[in-house]
Parts: structure tokens; sequence; C-alpha cells
């Protein structure tokens, strides 16, 4: 009589990760957010202090936006 064989499991690229459960997706906002607001924050700080508005605010919105995509695309690149 023969011994039963543990299952084989697959390995390499073909294997499937799991899906984020919502703290993952929570995280992800939560990134973006702060990324925003803190591009927001500079860019009103760099107004105040060299009168240039909204210019630099501007450029902080967009920076900050920039940076929350990376973000975001960084970690659902995780579960891709």
């Amino acid at each position: 009589m023969t011994e039963p064989q543990p299952p084989v499991e697959p390995s390499g690229p073909e294997t499937v990760k799991p899906l984020p459960g919502a703290v993952a997706f929570l995280g992800m906002g939560l990134s973006a957010a702060v990324c925003v607001a803190i591009g927001v924050g500079l860019g009103l700080w760099a107004d105040s202090a060299w009168h240039t508005a909204p210019a630099l605010l501007i450029v902080g919105l967009l920076l900050g936006v920039g940076a929350a995509a990376a973000m975001v695309v960084g970690q659902i690149r995780r579960y891709l």
C-alpha cells in the first residue's frame, strides 16, 4: 500500500496573491490624504513666506497629488 502524497503547492509567478482587506484600502486612502495635505500645507506656507499666492499653493497641490499617486501605485503593486 502506498502512502498518500501531500498536495503540491504551486510556486512561481502563477501563485495567486491574497486580495487586500479593508485595512489596506484604508491605508491607501490615508496615505493619499496625508500626501495631499502636506503638499497643500507646504504650498500655503511658501506662499505666505514669499508672497507668491497662489502659485506655490498650486505647485504644492500638484506635488502632493503626484506623491499620493506614487504611494497608492506602490501599495497596489504588492497585490499584483
